[in-house]
This record gives structure tokens, C-alpha cells and sequence, in this order.
């Protein structure tokens, strides 16, 4: 790896350090000499712009992570449109034009692998980027994500701004939302098939017709991706994060089952939606920079299943 912005007595500011990504970004860096900023949301708003500059002006990060943003599965996303459109424009506008306003060296931000066309040529490479209809389950959340990247693109263009966007795969690691109105497949899959085993259930049962094709990725590989592409990466396109693999939610569903000690049956429920059929990335941008994952889906699910489980058993 060639390393063009070394991280080494810089001061990060991870935006979103709570959640999923960004607190894998926090663990990622603590190795990297850099001093990492954090701010709590009862202290900021990322919603409100003069919040915003007020706080940058104050804390003059030389770099920023924007792991921020309003997140959930299909079900929020087709409940709350609104709330995801409006909330994740104005996180990623404040923090971007703030960074420009205050001279950050670098940032990156994180899209999402919901941004490409419901139809796209699988495996997904970069440029299927706005060449085709969106999946209409999440196109709020899709559209936000775009314009981020747009933005980012625009500050390069206008302004010479070291601004870079990644987009990752669907995601699981420590810190997931295993609620079951709001959570995205893996962690649902894992809540479903514990409550079931605790409540000796005889079945669980699975969203759509478990036919579509999904690619996760461990946090802790797509933190190592950031953390890459923060130092050696600085170009106008956005860069794929992903495993390279995909798996139908079936066989996903048998697979958290077997890891979870769950022996009933899976049943599909082909009434509520499965949307986008097949959704795996082109990884081979990244590839070729010079990065690859370490941690496989069984590998990484069990780690996830046993954190979930003593959490649990800690509550109960």
C-alpha cells in the first residue's frame, strides 16, 4: 500500500462514532497514532447546520470519517420516508460543507450499496451509478446516500477538496439493531431464530420468498476498508466495499439457524416483499488498491451470535 495521507498525530473525527461503522472505525484507528474525535448527539445536532460549524470551528479536525446517518431495514425505510430523506441531507450536507468551511485535509464519507439500479449488472461495479430505476423499498435512504456522494464529488471539482466516498456492502458486526421492526436481515435473522430456540418454537419464519441474493461484510473488514482507502486512496469515484460473495436469505436464514442452535423448520412468507433480487458489488476497484477481507460470513456470524446471546442473558 502506498500511503499518501498518513494518519499518524492527526485528529479524526469519526461522525457517527456510536453506531455500527463508526465504532468499528474508533477501534480500527486506535492503532494508528491518530488522535480520534467524538461528539455525542445530545451534545450535537447533526441535523442543524449552525450546530454544526460551531462545533468544527471549535474542534478544527485535520480529517473526517462521516459514519453518520439515519439507518434501518425495509420496513423503516417504507414507514418513515421522510424522516430518511430529510435527516440524512442534512447530516452529510452540515458535516461536508463544514469540513470545506474549516480546510479538512481529507474526508470520507460512507454511501450505502443501496444506490445502484434495482437492475444493475451483478457483480456491481462503480460505474452502474445512476443508469437505472432505484429499488422503490428504499429509494429515500438510496437518493440521500447519492446526493452525498454527488456532494463530495462537488467540493473535488469546485473547491479541490480531498473528499472521498466508499460505498459498503450490508453490514453486521457488534453494536447491530436486532429490533425487528427496524433492523436489516442478519441481525433479524439472528433475534428470530434465539427467541425461537428459548421458547422451544417449532418454526421461524423469513420475508419474501428467501430467493433474493444478499453480500455481508464484517464491520471490523469494512473499518480495515476505511481506514485503507483514508490513507492511500484519493480520487473522484466512489469505491465498493464488499466480501466479493453473496447468499441467498434461505440458505442465510439456515446458516444463522445451525449457528444459533435452532433445529425447526424456515418457513417464507412470499406475501411481503424481497426486494432487489440480487444485490453483490464489483470488488474488484478496491482489489486492485490493494485490499481484500480476512473475515468469512460463519466465521463472523458466530463472533456476532455470542456477543448478541451474553447481552441478552446480561438483560435478562
Amino acid at each position: 500500500m502506498t500511503v499518501i495521507y498518513p494518519l499518524a498525530g492527526k485528529r479524526i473525527w469519526v461522525a457517527g462514532h456510536r453506531g455500527m461503522v463508526g465504532s468499528a472505525v474508533v477501534r480500527r484507528l486506535a492503532s494508528e497514532g491518530c488522535e480520534v474525535l467524538t461528539v455525542d448527539r445530545n451534545q450535537l445536532d447533526l441535523r442543524r447546520q449552525a450546530e454544526v460549524e460551531a462545533w468544527i470551528d471549535q474542534a478544527r479536525p485535520n480529517a473526517v470519517v462521516l459514519a453518520a446517518a439515519k439507518v434501518g431495514g425495509i420496513l423503516a425505510n417504507d414507514n418513515y420516508p421522510a424522516d430518511f430523506l430529510y435527516e440524512n441531507l442534512m447530516i452529510e450536507a452540515n458535516i461536508i460543507h463544514a469540513a470545506h468551511r474549516t480546510d479538512v485535509e481529507k474526508l470520507l464519507f460512507l454511501g450505502s450499496s443501496c444506490i445502484y439500479p434495482k437492475e444493475a449488472p451483478q457483480p456491481i461495479a462503480e460505474g452502474a451509478l445512476l443508469t437505472g430505476p432505484l429499488e422503490p423499498t428504499n429509494e429515500w435512504y438510496a437518493i440521500a446516500k447519492i446526493a452525498g456522494i454527488k456532494l463530495t464529488q462537488a467540493y473535488r471539482r469546485q473547491y479541490r477538496r480531498d473528499f472521498i466516498s466508499a460505498m459498503p456492502t450490508n453490514l453486521y458486526g457488534p453494536g447491530d439493531n436486532y429490533d425487528l421492526a427496524t433492523s436489516h436481515v442478519l441481525p433479524a435473522l439472528i433475534r428470530k431464530a434465539y427467541e425461537a430456540k428459548i421458547t422451544s418454537a417449532d418454526h421461524i419464519t423469513i420475508w419474501g420468498t428467501g430467493t433474493p441474493r444478499r453480500e455481508f461484510l464484517h464491520t471490523d473488514d469494512c473499518a480495515d476498508a476505511l481506514v485503507f482507502l483514508l490513507k492511500s486512496y484519493s480520487g473522484e469515484e466512489h469505491v465498493n466495499i464488499g466480501s466479493g460473495e453473496d447468499i441467498t436469505i434461505l440458505n442465510l436464514a439456515h446458516l444463522i439457524c445451525e449457528v444459533v442452535g435452532f433445529k425447526g423448520e424456515i418457513r417464507t412468507d412470499p406475501s411481503k416483499p424481497d426486494g432487489t433480487m440480487r444485490k453483490l458489488m464489483s470488488g474488484k476497484k478496491l482489489k486492485q488498491l490493494g485490499w481484500t477481507p480476512t473475515i468469512n460470513l460463519r466465521a463472523g456470524s458466530a463472533t456476532v451470535y455470542e456477543q448478541f446471546a451474553l447481552h441478552v442473558e446480561t438483560d435478562r
